[in-house]
């Protein structure tokens, strides 16, 4: 199961996306832990902050958690 996390805007940057949901939390622990570990998106493994992510995109760091983008109403 993933846990939702609620955006407000169209799309959220993955570095952006990772301080929302508690996963780090300052840029430069994001920079550095996206460089070495990186996460999977949608299934792909990804390591630049920038990717825009959509509702209903799906973010899974390793020993951390699954996370799915969710627009808030």
């Amino acid at each position: 199961m993933h846990e939702e996390i609620e955006i407000n805007t169209e799309f959220i940057t993955l570095g952006q996306f990772i301080k929302l949901a508690n996963i780090l939390e300052s840029g430069g622990m994001v920079k550095t832990f996206l460089q070495e570990e990186g996460v999977l998106v949608n299934g792909e493994w990804e390591h630049r902050r920038g990717r825009k992510l959509y509702p209903s995109d799906v973010v899974k760091a390793q020993d951390v958690g699954s996370f799915i983008v969710a627009k808030s109403n």
